[in-house]
C-alpha cells in the first residue's frame, strides 16, 4: 500500500489494515479499536485523494516498538544506514540496470540525504551508493518482500546477511544491526 507523510512524500507500508476511520495528518498515531474497545491497530496514513480509505498498522507489528518504550521509555529501532529505492523494470530499463529486483542504495532529494550514512553499519561493511541489495538473509527483494520490514523485525545486535551487487560483482556481508539515531 502507498501512502504519503505529513510532508507530502510517498511512503510504502505493508501488512496493514484497511479502516473507515478518518485520518488526518494531526490525529496519526492514534489506536484503531475494536467493537470490544481493544486496540488492534495504530492509524498512520490515508489514500491520496480518498474520503474514507485510512490504514493502520497491525499491534503485532508494532510490538518491538511497545516492548522498547516499555523497558526504556523510547523508541530503539534497528536499522544498517540506507537510503534506496526499489528496483523496478522501468528503474532498470531508465537506468540500464543488470537486474530487475532488489533495492538500490542512492542519494535523497537534497546534498545532505546521502545514501550512506558515515559510520552506519553499511558504511562499515563497505555498501556504497549504486550497490544493490538482492538479497537478506537469503530472501529475494521482489514483490512482496520488504527491505524495512525485515529490518524492523530484527533487534539492535542482530546480524543479517545481504547478497549486494556492487560494480558488477556479486558479494555477500553481514551486518550487525545497530540502534537507529534519533534523529
Amino acid at each position: 500500500m502507498a501512502g504519503s507523510t505529513a510532508s507530502g512524500q510517498s511512503e510504502v507500508l505493508d501488512k496493514v489494515i484497511q479502516t473507515d476511520a478518518a485520518i488526518n495528518p494531526g490525529n496519526s498515531g492514534g489506536p484503531l479499536l475494536n467493537l470490544s474497545g481493544k486496540v488492534i491497530g495504530v492509524n498512520v496514513a490515508v489514500a491520496q485523494g480518498s474520503q474514507s480509505f485510512g490504514f493502520a498498522l497491525p499491534v503485532y507489528s508494532i510490538k518491538s516498538v511497545i516492548d522498547s518504550v516499555k523497558a526504556t521509555g523510547k523508541i530503539i529501532r534497528p536499522y544498517i544506514g540506507i537510503r534506496y529505492a526499489t528496483v523496478t523494470a522501468d528503474l532498470k530499463e531508465r537506468n540500464d540496470l543488470s537486474v530487475d529486483y532488489g533495492i538500490i542504495v542512492q542519494r535523497g532529494a537534497t546534498q545532505n540525504e546521502l545514501a550512506v550514512i558515515p559510520g552506519s553499519p553499511a558504511d562499515k561493511v563497505g555498501i556504497v551508493e549504486n550497490d544493490i541489495i538482492l538479497e537478506i538473509d537469503g530472501k529475494k527483494l521482489e514483490n512482496d518482500v520488504n527491505f524495512a520490514s525485515i529490518i524492523r523485525a530484527h533487534k539492535v545486535g542482530d546480524t543479517v546477511n545481504l547478497k549486494v551487487l556492487s560494480k558488477g560483482m556479486t558479494k555477500t556481508v553481514t551486518v550487525k544491526l545497530e540502534q537507529a539515531p534519533e534523529n
